[in-house]
C-alpha cells in the first residue's frame, strides 16, 4: 500500500505548515489563549481564506473535495504549534455530523458557509450521565405541530459559546440507552431557551454546559431521520478521533524535535546532553514512539470509509495507540529538559496539557481498550457459531 503524498497535498501540507508557523508562534498563541473567546477572530478568517475549513468537504458544498486526508494534514499543523480554534468543533464535528446525517438539499445549505469560515458550528451530544456512550441521550425532542420542542442539557461542548449553530442530539422515541430514538437538530445558539456556560478547558481550549428550555425549531431543523441519529454520531465520532490522533502526532514530532535540539546544545560536565548514552536511547524510545503514532493515524485515516465495525476498530485502536504515546512523548520532554521544561515560558508543558486533554475527548484509554476487548468478544462468539463445513 503507497502511504505517500500526491503532489497536490503535499503543496497543500507545505502551505498549511507555513501560514500556521506564521500565525501562531508560542507568545501570540499564548496571548490568544488568555482573551475571553480563547482564539483570534482574524486567525480564524485568514485560515478559512487558505481553505482549511473546506478542504475536506465536497465540491458541491463548498468544498475542495480534500477528504479525510486533508483533515489529517490539517490537524498535524495545529498539533505541532498548539492551535486553539473552533476547527475540531465546527469543521470536524459539526461539519461532518451536518454532511453525513442530512439530506443534499440541507447539506448545500448549510456547509458553505461553514466551508468558508462565516458560520461556526458545535456539536452537542455529550450529556452529565452518558460519559462516552453516545447512545445514552436523556434530552428529548417532541414534535409539536410544523416543528420540534426540545429541553434537556448538554455537557463540554466543545466552542459551543463560539457557535452559531448547534447541532444537537436529541431522543425523539424509546429509552434513555435505546439505540434507535435519537434525532440531530440544527439549533441556533443566540434562540431563545438556549442558557450556554462557558469555561476554559486544562490546555486553553473552550467549552460549554448548555441547557435547552423548551427550544422551539421549525421542521427543517432536523438533520436525516428523526430516528436514526446513532449511526451518525458513531461515524463522526470515528473521524473525530482520527483527527485528534493526527493533531497529537503533530505535537509528539514538534516535542521530538524541541528536545532533541535541547540535548545537541545543553551543556552540562563540559559536554552536550546529547552525548549521554542513556539520554540517546530515550530518544530512540521518543522517535519509535512517534513513528508508531503516525502509522496509527494513517491505519485510522484509511480505514474511515470502510464499513462501520472496520472503522470504529481502526479508530478505538489508534485512541488507544496514540494516547498512550502522546503522554509518554511529552512526559519525556518536560523531563529532559528539566526545571525549565515545567515553567508556562516554554512550549512543553503546554504539548503536555494538550496530550491529557486529547485523552480525555471522544474517549479515554480505558473506554477504547474495553470498546477493542468488546469487538474480540464478539468476533470470537460469532467464529464459534459459525457451523464447520
Amino acid at each position: 500500500m503507497d502511504f505517500s503524498l500526491t503532489e497536490d497535498q503535499t503543496l497543500f501540507r507545505d502551505t498549511i505548515g507555513r501560514v500556521v508557523a506564521d500565525l501562531f508562534p508560542f507568545e501570540r498563541r499564548q496571548a490568544a489563549v488568555a482573551s475571553a473567546e480563547g482564539f483570534r477572530a482574524e486567525d480564524w478568517s485568514q485560515l478559512a481564506e487558505l481553505g482549511c475549513m473546506a478542504a475536506a468537504f465536497p465540491e458541491d458544498c463548498g468544498g475542495l473535495d480534500g477528504g479525510p486526508e486533508a483533515l489529517m494534514l490539517v490537524a498535524e499543523s495545529m498539533g505541532r504549534h498548539l492551535v486553539n480554534l473552533p476547527f475540531f468543533a465546527s469543521v470536524v464535528l459539526g461539519g461532518h455530523a451536518v454532511l453525513f446525517g442530512t439530506r443534499d438539499d440541507r447539506r448545500q445549505a448549510i456547509l458553505p458557509a461553514v466551508a468558508d469560515g462565516s458560520v461556526r458550528l458545535a456539536l452537542a451530544v455529550a450529556e452529565r450521565q452518558s460519559g462516552f456512550d453516545l447512545a445514552d441521550v436523556a434530552t428529548r425532542a417532541l414534535a409539536d405541530g410544523d416543528g420540534w420542542v426540545i429541553a434537556g442539557r448538554k455537557d463540554m461542548v466543545l466552542y459551543g459559546q463560539a457557535a452559531d449553530t448547534l447541532i444537537v442530539s436529541a431522543r425523539t422515541a424509546g429509552d434513555r440507552n435505546d439505540r434507535d430514538g435519537i434525532g440531530l437538530f440544527a439549533v441556533p445558539a443566540s434562540g431563545p431557551g438556549v442558557t450556554l456556560s462557558g469555561f476554559a478547558l486544562h490546555d486553553g481550549g473552550r467549552a460549554a454546559n448548555i441547557r435547552f428550555d423548551n427550544v422551539r425549531v421549525a421542521d427543517h431543523a432536523l438533520l436525516g431521520e428523526a430516528d436514526a441519529g446513532l449511526p451518525v454520531l458513531e461515524r463522526v465520532r470515528d473521524h473525530g478521533i482520527a483527527f485528534l490522533c493526527a493533531d497529537a502526532v503533530g505535537s509528539m514530532w514538534q516535542v521530538h524535535e524541541t528536545t532533541l535540539e535541547y540535548l545537541k546544545t545543553r551543556q552540562q560536565f563540559g559536554q552536550t546532553l546529547g552525548s549521554f548514552q542513556a539520554l540517546q536511547h530515550r530518544m530512540v524510545d521518543v522517535y519509535m514512539s512517534c513513528e508508531l503514532a503516525q502509522s496509527m493515524v494513517l491505519e485510522a485515516t484509511l480505514n474511515l470509509d470502510k464499513d462501520a465495525a472496520t472503522r470504529s476498530h481502526a479508530a478505538s485502536a489508534a485512541k488507544v495507540a496514540v494516547g498512550e504515546a502522546v503522554r509518554k512523548v511529552a512526559e519525556e520532554g518536560v523531563q529532559l529538559h528539566g526545571g525549565i521544561g515545567m515553567t508556562f515560558d516554554m512550549p512543553l508543558g503546554h504539548h503536555l496539557k494538550r496530550a491529557m486533554v486529547m485523552n480525555a475527548t471522544l474517549g479515554d484509554v480505558r473506554h477504547h481498550l474495553e470498546a477493542c476487548a468488546g469487538r474480540a468478544r464478539s468476533g470470537q462468539a460469532e467464529e464459534r457459531s459459525c457451523p464447520i463445513s
